[in-house]
């Protein structure tokens, strides 16, 4: 009889080929494992990524008037870099026409490009916004035209609104926030006459003035024959206006003159505590003024600023 051939040839004994081969498959499967535990983990991660979130310009505060018998909406845009805990305090500007569907975003742009380091015309400043509910109700004092009591019913009530700015919203900001005492109101069409209003009978109120195309046509024009009440301390008044042309009232009035007349009755005072800049922009209209004559001001409120 022949030498018996061994069928396993090279391979030897089967119970260690199937130990082997137990063994490659567990480390096949553990790699696997670890590569689709890998590729969740990143699938996750880009998930993540990708998630929406609000992005925040500003807080929304519901504040409550006693003078005004209402609440009312705040938007408050608070500068980068505001701690409460630091020792850094801020001037404020409040806007009128100050909601989110008004100007509030857009001067908010203003300001924050205004204040970027390379920029360095503005300090980092709070901005205010004061959401309307009746503007004209709030930005007109009493009218003796029967004509504008009938086009505007709620009219004539300025005092209110100008007493709830200084006797509770001014008061409740420097206590909420770290405010210096530089103080600006910013008010267009008929909230620059709540601000011509300010500047001409209670000028110490605020330190800064921006009166952008002021419909100083209301009540056809007093305010223009009211003498200047002399601030307590140095104030800056700027008038801008567009090419806005006739107001169509019983008594027409065009805007770019009575905002001139304005501004050169402001410079006449005998006082020299009041510093005022006219802007003509002949390029803007009254649907346009607004945020081309605001930066305007800001550069020539604050003319030292970009070389500091």
């Amino acid at each position: 009889m022949g030498i018996p051939i061994n069928v396993f040839g090279k391979m030897g004994h089967p119970e260690i080929n199937i130990a082997h081969k137990s063994k490659a498959v567990m480390l096949t499967v553990l790699i696997l494992t670890l590569i689709l535990l890998a590729f969740g983990a990143f699938a996750a991660y880009a998930q993540n990524k990708n998630t929406e979130k609000p992005f925040v310009l500003g807080k929304i505060i519901t504040m409550h008037s006693s003078e005004l018998n209402e609440d009312r909406i705040l938007n408050i845009y608070l500068p980068e870099g505001y701690d409460p805990d630091d020792t850094a305090r801020y001037p404020v500007i409040y806007l009128l026409d100050g909601g989110a569907d008004e100007d509030f975003i857009h001067i908010v742009g203003l300001v924050q490009f205004n204040s970027f380091e390379w920029v360095n015309r503005l300090p980092k400043t709070i901005v205010v916004g004061i959401a309307n509910i009746d503007r004209r109700r709030d930005f007109t004092y009493p009218t003796t035209l029967p004509e504008d009591k009938a086009a505007y019913p709620t009219s004539g009530h300025s005092d209110k609104f100008i007493a709830f700015l200084g006797n509770e919203l001014i008061p409740f900001i420097d206590k909420k926030y770290k405010t210096t005492a530089a103080k600006t109101i910013i008010g267009e069409s008929l909230g620059g006459v709540l601000v011509t209003e300010i500047v001409l009978k209670q000028p110490s109120l605020f330190t800064q003035y921006i009166v952008v195309s002021p419909s100083l046509w209301w009540d056809n024009g007093s305010l223009l024959k009211l003498n200047p009440v002399i601030p307590e301390a140095p104030i800056k008044v700027y008038v801008g206006v567009g090419k806005e042309g006739v107001w169509p009232a019983k008594v027409p009035h065009v805007m770019e003159d009575d905002a001139r007349l304005l501004a050169d009755k402001l410079k006449g005072s005998e006082d020299n505590r009041v510093q005022v800049f006219f802007d003509y922009l002949p390029k803007e209209n009254h649907a346009t003024v607004n945020h081309q004559a605001v930066f305007n001001a800001f550069r020539l409120l604050y003319p030292g600023k970009e070389s500091q």
